[in-house]
């Protein structure tokens, strides 16, 4: 199975037009839109989650700090097929935690991949991945290139998240029992 490191960030995006104009300055290889629904499942270590859409199928599980701006993540991807029955067994044996309703347009430029998220009842968002598929690159020189892209897309501080999507819906819906 490929493991892969990255650094990435997500950010709220309140002009999604101006970053997809700015990848495409760029020449961003735009990969197309996909509907994704990752459904996140309860696991001892780290996140694991099964991503369905038409581009992307896969399970990942990956060890990420919650942290606000460039993080590093440790991913191992195992590509699925979406009438596998995988999800079926993986909710019955570990029981879903949350799902992660999202349209996403997907981009790379060079070994970066972009995301511009909407992500049903918490918004728009933008991601950045800084992907190494060798685990050699320096964390350093990965943080930087994040960063170079943070400041392209003028990014604040007070724009980035340091949760997960799953996170954010599990703290939206524990709102929503506790107002009921």
């Amino acid at each position: 199975m490929p493991q892969v490191k990255n650094i990435e960030i997500k950010a709220y995006c309140h002009d999604p037009k101006k970053v997809r104009n700015i990848l495409t300055d760029l020449g961003a290889d735009f990969k197309g839109r996909d509907h994704q629904i990752d459904t996140y499942f309860a696991n001892v270590k780290g996140r694991l989650k099964l991503r369905e859409g038409k581009i992307e199928n896969n399970l990942i599980h990956y060890l990420r700090d919650n942290q606000t701006g460039p993080k590093k993540s440790d991913c191992t991807l195992f590509g699925t097929n979406p009438d596998s029955g995988i999800k079926e067994i993986l909710s019955r044996a570990l029981g879903v935690l949350a799902v992660v309703d999202k349209e996403r347009e997907i981009y790379f430029v060079d070994h970066v991949k972009f995301h511009i998220d909407e992500v049903k009842n918490l918004g728009s968002f933008v991601e950045i991945e800084v992907i190494d598929h060798s685990t050699k690159a320096s964390e350093y020189d990965m943080i930087n290139q994040c960063n170079y892209y943070l400041k392209l897309f003028g990014i604040t501080q007070s724009e980035l998240i340091q949760n997960s999507y799953s996170d954010m819906i599990l703290a939206k819906n524990f709102m929503n029992d506790q107002l009921s």
